[in-house]
């Protein structure tokens, strides 16, 4: 019974497991076990006709890598021509195991050539099983669970459901974080190439999803080929062609009939910010597709059409009233070429498109219709990739993929014309200016505020053509000598970004109070008006490398230590191809062991500890790097217009104020490449440990737990504190030195620049705008304290599997605790990547550590699927997870009596410290989502189903504004505390499918 017990645990090991030894980012498994020495082993897919054979070594152990996933016979044939058989299923990222040494006994058929020995696995697996070969912390989710469970069909999503993921600020749009990171952090694959938009980290290719044939999500301990990760990495596969043809379709609707509203905002004042009652949203996505062979065991086709269709129309009175009607439109498609030139080589191609076109039509609270926000994104993408199995031992495989991303966007008005920003940093001369009214009578309440009844956006508008390009080539090496598994290989990188932004109309209109004594109300007080331009544009590019080497060393029968270094070299460059960032061979060490305790993969403790770094984004040169242009300058004014917002009869403000003011140094002029960055700068990048173990207590049932430590140890930030930089070069309090005074700032004095928060900076400077750069050392605790963030996290998971059921259950105690989120700033929503205001000024990081924004405490996580018969079955997924703390942000009054000029961004309030994390938590969320599907035994491969999110509506605050008091007067505001975003509101879903 022991040896029938540990064949059935290593059944459920045999569906999906994770492991370090695969190729080209997991788009492949492998298949490993013991078998007789002297025996061959033979590996056929008998849907593709693809067949290898090796001879089993001296010490018994078998080893066929980079298999691509499917279904499998695995043959051994001894010396005396017997054989033994098994059916089993590889997986991307899976090492299957299989053990042909065992005596003969307990069930296991050994008798002659015609003997079978099979394993049969459901198409339905567990989600954790045991792997004893793996130090990852990784879910894979098949296309056929993620179809039996109700959950959305889109990538964050499915990432999601494993532990250690929360959902990351709606700020940021639909994106997950991992392990207590930033949602700019991660990496996104499909069948081993890059994904992701990298020009912010804030976005990634959509693959067709139907066309995904499993997902993988890696949430810690990844080998030395993978980096550019502080998070997570998400590896998808996508489904491919055998020699069976097979086609089908179907239909998702989501009516808008069926959906709740989402609730209305209010200030804390009672004041009605947003009317969501009339809120309508409904989604439609069709989808066909086919597969089969061209040439029978030789070449394979899979190919898929996708159509999806998104309506939204929205009705509210926040800030200036009206509403808006969004519609989007975009055909899709993946196809998927195999070719098996022979046993020993094979040819893949993938190629998609995502774009999609997105059109919002804006209107005024009356009705009446303003213009039309046309936005893309998404693009081409093209993959080839080559597997060669040259020995027994020695496997090697190349990919080339070249990706594009359009980020385009231009404007429609009223009238019919087209409005759109070329970035050429050129003031657009057409459309409506954004309007701001910081008065403080309009301040708190809506009504008779200076407002645009023209302005589309009210933001900043993108350039029509921005668009990214990623050109990757890697080579990956697997080489097997005895007891060491060797991988090794080479990544390039290469990103380019055309980007550039300006606000619609070209400008900002910000309406304010002067007082000239500073008594309120006593009739001296009279209106300005401000005119800020800020506009960017150029190309941008960012050049990767890296070279890894990994071993896996069986020290013994069970155990396995894994021995990773990575090189990575990170280039940035600016908008005139010059380097003004530069980190060559960044060490990222990786190491982690298996321990199988009982010999029989029914016991695992495993470990890993590793170093993992993150490059800049693009985003950073476009502004900071390159040429910009930003300018202030204030007017009195006679009267607005009542269309656009706009003051009628402005004249300068006498003095300073009413002079035109080049802020940031942003003349419209190129800055130096070598004065931007501390040339000393190290890479963002941080050290990871994981202590883990899982245990079979049957054949259905496996528990596991591991704990995480993630610890960033370097940061890259921008500061803008000049006078830093001026004292420590030798400067007096009039920034004077030996009689001269600085230029401040010019194009060799940057106001910002990058540096590492905590450590001493190196920058070249050009005090005199005379073409001498001196070095300047500024100790780091004159700039900043030192970039912090820790993740602290237990993990208890579970899996059952039975015949007609699956269940996944996890539970994560985290804390996430720091003075720095990492990439983006979610307290204020801000998507400037690797350049937010955290460390802007010394004074910004006061009372900063404490909790982060990503710190859930406490998440529930529970999914699975009854089969009540072959007709009728159940899925259900319920997460339940405690609220991120919050922070009272504030305005900082400095000695002189003025309020700091970087207003409300201080963890201060009345004047008082507010620490980081101390201002009350959100509330705890439950989510409970269910589906029925019924496939009817009449019709083969028809399919009905009904999914419902958010059964209970449920629709508790996940974010809100943080801000509580007024930038300019440090007067409290009534929008604090406002709701930013809530849960989902309920929502069903409809499908119909047929496939044969």
């Amino acid at each position: 019974m022991q040896q029938v017990f540990r064949r059935s645990a290593l059944t459920v090991a045999l569906g999906m497991c994770f492991t370090g030894p695969v190729l080209a980012q997991s788009a492949s498994g492998n298949v490993f076990g013991q078998a007789a020495a002297g025996s061959t082993v033979v590996v056929e897919n008998p849907a593709t006709g693809f067949r290898r054979e090796v001879a089993v070594p001296a010490d018994g152990a078998f080893r066929i890598p980079a298999l691509q996933p499917g279904n499998y016979r695995v043959t051994v044939r001894d010396a005396s021509g017997g054989t033994r058989v098994r059916d089993v299923v590889v997986n991307a990222g899976v090492g299957t195991s299989i053990d042909f040494a065992a005596p003969a006994g307990g069930g296991d058929v050994t008798a002659d050539s015609n003997s079978l020995d099979t394993v049969r696995v459901r198409g339905v697996r567990a989600v954790n099983p045991i792997d004893v070969s793996s130090v990852e912390s990784t879910t894979i989710l098949t296309s056929e669970q993620i179809a039996r469970i109700p959950v959305p069909r889109d990538t964050t999503a499915v990432a999601l459901l494993a532990p250690g993921t929360v959902r990351g600020d709606a700020a940021f749009g639909n994106l997950a974080s991992f392990g207590g990171s930033s949602v700019a952090e991660n990496q996104y694959y499909v069948n081993g190439f890059n994904i992701t938009n990298s020009f912010r980290g804030l976005n990634f290719s959509q693959v067709p999803f139907e066309a995904i044939a499993e997902q993988q999500v890696k949430t810690g301990g990844y080998g030395a080929e993978f980096g550019r990760s502080l998070g997570g990495v998400i590896n998808q596969v996508t489904k491919r062609g055998t020699n069976e043809f097979h086609a089908g379709g179907n239909v998702f609707y989501t009516p808008s009939s069926l959906s709740a509203h989402p609730r209305d905002i209010y200030q804390t004042n009672g004041v009605l910010r947003s009317d969501n009652s009339t809120e309508e949203e409904s989604s439609a996505t069709a989808s066909v597709w086919a597969s089969g062979a061209l040439v029978q065991d030789k070449l394979f086709a899979y190919g898929l059409i996708q159509y999806n269709k998104t309506s939204e129309d929205v009705s509210n009175n926040e800030i200036v009233g009206g509403g808006t009607s969004e519609s989007a439109k975009w055909p899709t498609y993946l196809v998927k070429l195999d070719w098996n030139i022979n046993d020993s080589n094979l040819l893949e191609f993938t190629s998609f498109n995502d774009k999609r076109e997105r059109e919002i039509d804006s209107y005024t609270e009356a009705g009446t219709y303003i213009g039309t926000n046309f936005l893309e994104e998404g693009g081409q993408n093209h993959i080839l990739r080559y597997t060669g199995y040259f020995t027994d031992n020695f496997t090697l495989s190349a990919l080339y993929g070249h990706g594009t991303f359009s980020r385009a966007q231009h404007l429609r008005t009223a009238t019919g014309a087209d409005v759109s920003y070329g970035g050429n940093l050129a003031v657009p001369a057409t459309g409506c200016p954004i309007i701001t009214d910081a008065r403080p009578k309009y301040r708190q309440d809506l009504t008779g505020k200076y407002v645009s009844t023209c302005n589309i956006t009210g933001g900043a508008i993108e350039r029509g053509d921005a668009e990214d390009t990623r050109d990757q080539f890697r080579v990956d090496a697997d080489w097997q000598l005895g007891d060491h598994q060797i991988r090794f290989g080479l990544d390039v990188d290469n990103y380019e970004s055309v980007a550039g932004t300006s606000n619609e109309g070209g400008r900002v209109w910000r309406y304010a109070v002067v007082d000239p004594n500073g008594t309120p109300n006593s009739g001296d007080e009279f209106d300005i008006v401000r005119e800020q331009i800020v506009n960017q544009g150029t190309t941008v590019k960012v050049k990767q490398h890296a070279y890894y080497v990994q071993d896996s060393w069986k020290i013994t029968d069970n155990f396995i230590a894994q021995i990773g270094l990575r090189w990575d070299t990170f280039e940035n460059l600016n908008g005139f191809d010059e380097t003004y960032v530069k980190v060559k061979n960044q060490f990222g060490p990786r190491l982690g062991f298996s321990w199988d305790v009982n010999g029989d993969s029914t016991f695992k403790v495993y470990g890993n500890a590793g170093r993992y770094a993150l490059p800049l984004t693009p985003s950073v040169a476009v502004r900071g790097a390159s040429a910009s242009l930003f300018t202030r300058q204030q007017f009195t004014f006679t009267g607005v217009d009542p269309v656009t917002g706009a003051p009628l009869g402005i004249v300068p403000r006498t003095g300073s104020t009413g002079r035109l003011q080049y802020v940031n140094g942003e003349f419209g002029e190129p800055k130096n490449p070598a004065t931007i960055a501390s040339s000393n700068l190290e890479p963002m990048y941080q050290d990871e440990f994981i202590l883990g173990f899982q245990k079979a207590l049957n054949e259905h049932f496996n528990v596991g737990a591991r704990g995480i430590y993630r610890n960033l140890k370097t940061a890259i930030d921008d500061n803008c504190d000049y006078a830093a930089i001026l004292e420590a070069a030798g400067f007096d309090e009039n920034f004077e030195r030996d009689g001269r005074a600085a230029v401040l700032p010019g194009g060799g004095f940057p106001y910002c620049r990058m540096f590492n928060p905590g450590a001493d900076a190196i920058f070249l400077t050009d005090f005199f705008d005379d073409g001498v750069l001196e070095s300047t050392t500024v100790p780091g605790s004159r700039l900043a304290p030192k970039a912090k963030r820790t993740y602290k996290a237990l993990e208890l998971f579970t899996d059952v599997t039975y015949d007609k059921f699956f269940l996944q259950a996890s539970y994560t105690w985290a804390q996430s605790k720091g003075n720095t989120e990492g990439g983006v700033k979610s307290d204020i929503g801000q998507r400037d990547t690797s350049v937010t205001q955290d460390f802007d000024y010394y004074e910004l990081t006061v009372d900063t550590y404490g909790f982060l924004p990503n710190d859930r405490r406490h998440s529930l996580k529970v999914f699975g699927n009854y089969e009540f018969s072959d007709e009728w079955s159940m899925g259900a997924n319920l997460l339940v997870q405690s609220g991120r703390p919050l922070n009272c942000l504030g305005t900082l009054t400095l000695p002189s009596g003025a309020l700091h000029p970087y207003g409300a961004a201080f963890m201060r309030c009345d004047n008082k410290p507010v620490p980081r994390g101390t201002a009350g938590r959100l509330p705890w969320t439950t989510n409970v989502d269910l589906n029925i599907a019924y496939r009817p035994a009449f019709a083969k491969g028809l399919q009905f189903k009904v999914d419902v999110f958010n059964l209970l509506n449920s629709q508790k605050v996940t974010s809100v504004s943080e801000i509580a008091e007024d930038g300019s007067t440090g007067a409290d505001l009534e929008t604090y505390l406002m709701p930013a975003s809530f849960q989902a509101p309920r929502s069903v879903r409809f499908m119909v499918q047929y496939d044969f």
